[in-house]
Protein backbone atom coordinates (compact mmCIF):
# COMPACT_ATOMS: atom_id res chain seq x y z
CA UNK A 1 0.00 0.00 0.00
CA UNK A 2 0.96 3.42 -0.81
CA UNK A 3 -0.10 6.72 1.11
CA UNK A 4 0.52 9.96 -0.16
CA UNK A 5 -0.30 13.40 0.34
CA UNK A 6 -1.85 15.39 -2.14
CA UNK A 7 -3.51 18.46 -1.73
CA UNK A 8 -5.27 20.50 0.98
CA UNK A 9 -7.51 23.79 0.90
CA UNK A 10 -5.89 27.24 1.95
CA UNK A 11 -8.63 29.61 2.61
CA UNK A 12 -8.41 33.16 1.75
CA UNK A 13 -10.13 36.81 1.11
CA UNK A 14 -8.20 36.69 -2.25
CA UNK A 15 -7.45 33.47 -3.60
CA UNK A 16 -5.06 34.95 -6.54
CA UNK A 17 -3.66 37.20 -4.43
CA UNK A 18 -2.82 34.95 -1.56
CA UNK A 19 -1.81 32.12 -3.83
CA UNK A 20 0.71 34.37 -5.90
CA UNK A 21 2.11 35.36 -2.30
CA UNK A 22 3.00 32.44 -1.63
CA UNK A 23 4.19 30.94 -4.23
CA UNK A 24 6.55 34.37 -4.99
CA UNK A 25 8.34 33.75 -1.56
CA UNK A 26 8.73 30.68 -1.75
CA UNK A 27 10.16 30.43 -5.65
CA UNK A 28 7.73 28.22 -7.00
CA UNK A 29 5.83 28.58 -10.41
CA UNK A 30 2.70 31.28 -10.81
CA UNK A 31 -0.10 29.28 -9.52
CA UNK A 32 -2.69 27.35 -11.93
CA UNK A 33 -6.20 27.16 -11.64
CA UNK A 34 -8.72 24.39 -11.55
CA UNK A 35 -11.94 24.96 -10.99
CA UNK A 36 -12.28 27.55 -8.24
CA UNK A 37 -8.63 27.02 -7.12
CA UNK A 38 -5.71 28.77 -7.48
CA UNK A 39 -2.74 25.74 -7.51
CA UNK A 40 0.65 25.85 -5.73
CA UNK A 41 2.84 23.43 -7.22
CA UNK A 42 5.43 21.79 -5.15
CA UNK A 43 8.05 19.60 -6.34
CA UNK A 44 6.69 16.60 -5.04
CA UNK A 45 3.48 16.95 -6.49
CA UNK A 46 1.39 17.87 -3.77
CA UNK A 47 -0.53 20.89 -4.06
CA UNK A 48 -2.06 24.17 -1.62
CA UNK A 49 -5.21 24.64 -3.46
CA UNK A 50 -6.57 27.98 -2.56
CA UNK A 51 -10.25 28.63 -2.27
CA UNK A 52 -12.25 32.03 -1.62
CA UNK A 53 -13.68 32.61 2.13
CA UNK A 54 -15.92 35.11 3.04
CA UNK A 55 -15.86 33.69 6.48
CA UNK A 56 -13.66 34.51 9.40
CA UNK A 57 -10.62 32.55 8.12
CA UNK A 58 -9.18 30.71 11.22
CA UNK A 59 -5.53 30.78 10.45
CA UNK A 60 -3.59 27.31 9.60
CA UNK A 61 0.00 26.20 9.68
CA UNK A 62 1.97 25.18 6.70
CA UNK A 63 5.83 24.33 6.83
CA UNK A 64 7.98 23.18 4.09
CA UNK A 65 10.94 21.02 3.63
CA UNK A 66 13.47 23.18 1.52
CA UNK A 67 17.39 22.78 0.60
CA UNK A 68 19.70 24.63 1.84
CA UNK A 69 20.16 26.97 -1.28
CA UNK A 70 16.50 27.16 -1.36
CA UNK A 71 16.44 28.39 2.40
CA UNK A 72 18.86 31.01 1.53
CA UNK A 73 16.69 32.40 -0.97
CA UNK A 74 13.53 32.22 1.02
CA UNK A 75 15.18 34.14 3.42
CA UNK A 76 16.74 36.60 1.15
CA UNK A 77 13.06 36.98 -0.30
CA UNK A 78 11.42 37.34 2.93
CA UNK A 79 13.94 39.93 4.22
CA UNK A 80 13.82 41.91 0.96
CA UNK A 81 9.89 41.88 1.25
CA UNK A 82 10.52 43.69 4.69
CA UNK A 83 8.58 40.47 6.21
CA UNK A 84 9.28 40.03 9.83
CA UNK A 85 10.28 36.51 10.65
CA UNK A 86 10.29 34.23 14.00
CA UNK A 87 13.19 30.99 14.70
CA UNK A 88 9.93 29.95 16.66
CA UNK A 89 6.14 29.67 16.62
CA UNK A 90 5.57 31.35 19.78
CA UNK A 91 7.11 34.56 17.93
CA UNK A 92 9.66 35.01 21.06
CA UNK A 93 12.51 34.76 18.63
CA UNK A 94 12.04 38.06 15.80
CA UNK A 95 14.38 37.88 13.24
CA UNK A 96 16.36 34.77 14.15
CA UNK A 97 16.23 31.43 12.86
CA UNK A 98 16.22 28.27 14.70
CA UNK A 99 18.73 25.25 14.42
CA UNK A 100 16.33 22.55 14.73
CA UNK A 101 18.15 19.10 13.78
CA UNK A 102 20.87 20.46 12.60
CA UNK A 103 19.44 22.35 9.95
CA UNK A 104 18.01 25.69 9.76
CA UNK A 105 14.13 27.04 9.90
CA UNK A 106 12.13 30.48 10.49
CA UNK A 107 8.38 31.05 10.51
CA UNK A 108 6.71 34.18 8.99
CA UNK A 109 2.86 35.26 8.29
CA UNK A 110 1.56 34.66 5.13
CA UNK A 111 -1.53 35.83 3.65
CA UNK A 112 -5.03 35.84 6.07
CA UNK A 113 -2.74 34.77 9.36
CA UNK A 114 -1.19 31.75 8.10
CA UNK A 115 1.43 30.85 9.96
CA UNK A 116 4.30 29.34 7.43
CA UNK A 117 7.94 27.71 8.08
CA UNK A 118 10.69 26.47 5.95
CA UNK A 119 12.79 23.64 7.90
CA UNK A 120 15.90 22.32 5.80
CA UNK A 121 15.78 19.09 7.61
CA UNK A 122 12.09 17.41 9.26
CA UNK A 123 11.88 17.34 12.92
CA UNK A 124 13.01 14.57 14.91
CA UNK A 125 15.68 13.53 12.26
CA UNK A 126 18.91 14.55 14.02
CA UNK A 127 21.22 11.59 14.95
CA UNK A 128 21.28 12.43 18.44
CA UNK A 129 18.80 14.21 20.43
CA UNK A 130 19.36 18.22 21.53
CA UNK A 131 18.05 20.67 19.25
CA UNK A 132 18.94 24.18 19.89
CA UNK A 133 17.80 27.50 18.75
CA UNK A 134 19.88 30.75 17.57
Amino acid sequence: MSVEFNHTLVHAKDTWTAAREVAGVLGLAEPTSYGPFAVVQFDNGATLDFIEDTAEIKAQHYAFLVGEDDFDAIWARIEEQGRQFWADPHKRTPGEINREDGGRGLYWEGPDGHWLEIITRPYGSADQGGAEES
